[in-house]
């Protein structure tokens, strides 16, 4: 993509109103722009970096054994009568009335519906079990929304909803989603601690949100420092297998959100040295709540003993949006974002020192075309714009990898390449540029 054709409208100062790294430098990059409280357009930059998340996020979900779905954002205040929520749930729920005056609701979550969904088309335990999903936009009335896309209105989010026969099913449908939820962070590049949590209005008996430490978090957690250096579950895990092991080792040492903190219990099982409190962002959270639902809603499928009984259930929710602004939190410097290969909006930033020397347009269009025919995407700076608003515009949207091709260098035949996450730059002959980064990007990828 050429720059030149590209919308990139970055700002050289910082919003005054965005109190946070990630939101300031999502406006600054020219990532989003605020429509409303709480509510952004996504532009081409941030998009794709959204983009780049939910695929992660689709293929782990689908690895686990998921099936994708779409359900509409607007629902019928009917369904959510029948669970009991619709006047218990609060402000946060945006209820609306249609032509004819009946009473709709924006979906804050979706659990009645697929609920609905389910009942209409399961009546054996023969046909369980069933996790379905759907990435889609919801709306939550926040009474102060803040921190941009980590705290919005409007948000992107992954929904999973699994059904089993029996408690002992369902906690192996909790089980597969820990363990994606596992992996679909660490394949952004981010650390991500599973802890216990309050179900909230969720419901149910067992919750763990998954966090990632962020001085910026607007949780409060703790935990044992051993899980910080816990490793992810690789590509060979066996889904249809036992999955408990991989459970038992993240669940052995402490961790809790400040709602399941439990201030003795935590003195003596961690030791002094190893008790870490710090602040977290929740990236994900699941829930087992049993028949909540399917009781209240006659979700129900005839059992072994040819009994009708309803369907144990639980909800796994990843917040796509929320995650662009966590890794932000995670990988940035003063100069701007650092992004992971795995979600950066382009793999490449090359830089054209001189545009409209022959020398140097025909040394950048080899390398522009010869990135492309590679796989690597590549944002083509062919701009009029100063060398040094060039570096500091490429510094602040945070590509992995920048390609700077000048008329000096190229006198000595020697190109410049940069890698955004720690400055390391070094110098190559032009024909050796495209078999470096191609092979640095495709190793960087390699663990998707």
């Amino acid at each position: 993509m050429r720059l030149s054709r590209f919308y990139l409208p970055v700002l050289k100062e910082t919003p005054s109103d965005a109190q946070i790294v990630s939101h300031q430098l999502m406006l600054r990059a020219g990532m989003v722009r605020q429509q409303g409280a709480g509510i952004y357009a996504w532009l081409p930059l941030g998009f794709r970096v959204l983009k780049k998340i939910e695929q992660i996020v689709r293929e782990e979900q689908d690895r686990a054994g998921a099936v994708e779905m779409l359900m509409p954002t607007i629902q019928p205040a009917d369904l959510w009568r029948e669970s009991g929520r619709y006047d218990a749930y609060g402000k946060e729920m945006l209820r609306i009335k249609d032509r004819a005056d009946r009473e709709m609701l924006f979906g804050p979550t979706n659990e009645e519906m697929i609920t609905e969904i389910f009942r209409a088309g399961v009546r054996s335990y023969k046909d369980l079990p069933k996790m379905l999903y759907h990435i889609q936009w919801k709306f939550r009335d926040e009474i102060r929304p803040r921190f941009g896309v980590m705290r919005g209105r409007e948000f992107l989010m992954k929904d999973t909803y699994s059904f089993d026969v029996d408690e002992a099913a369902a906690r192996r449908s909790y089980n597969k989603m820990f363990v994606a939820y596992l992996r679909t962070f660490a394949r952004m590049g981010l650390r991500s601690i599973p802890m216990r949590a309050d179900t909230g209005p969720i419901g149910g008996d067992l919750s763990h949100e998954f966090i990632v430490l962020a001085d910026t978090g607007e949780s409060a957690v703790f935990c044992d420092r051993g899980l910080i250096d816990m490793e992810s579950p690789g590509k060979d895990v066996d889904f249809e297998g036992d999955l408990q092991p991989i459970i038992d080792q993240f669940t052995s040492l402490y961790a809790a959100t400040e709602e399941k903190h439990d201030a003795a219990e935590f003195e003596t099982s961690v030791a002094t040295g190893d008790r870490l409190e710090a602040r977290g962002i929740e990236v994900g959270h699941i829930f087992f709540f049993g028949d909540k639902y399917s009781t209240a809603m006659k979700a129900l499928v005839a059992g072994p003993e040819g009994k009708d009984v309803p369907v144990q259930m639980g909800s796994y929710g990843v917040g796509v949006s929320r995650l662009t602004g966590a890794l932000i939190e995670a990988y940035h410097d003063d100069a701007g974002c650092k992004w992971p290969m795995a979600v950066a909006p382009f793999h490449v930033g090359l830089i054209s020192l001189r545009p409209g020397d022959a020398a140097t347009d025909k040394a950048c269009a080899a390398i522009y075309d010869g990135l492309e025919a590679a796989g690597v995407e590549v944002l083509y700076d062919e701009t009029r714009a100063r060398p040094g608003e060039k570096f500091a515009r490429m510094d602040l949207i945070g590509l992995p990898y920048q390609v700077v091709i000048g008329p000096r260098g190229l006198e000595n035949d020697e190109i410049e390449v940069k890698r955004r996450a720690d400055g390391e730059r070094q110098t190559m002959q032009a024909e050796k540029v495209v078999e470096h980064i191609a092979a640095v990007v495709k190793a960087e990828l390699r663990y998707s």
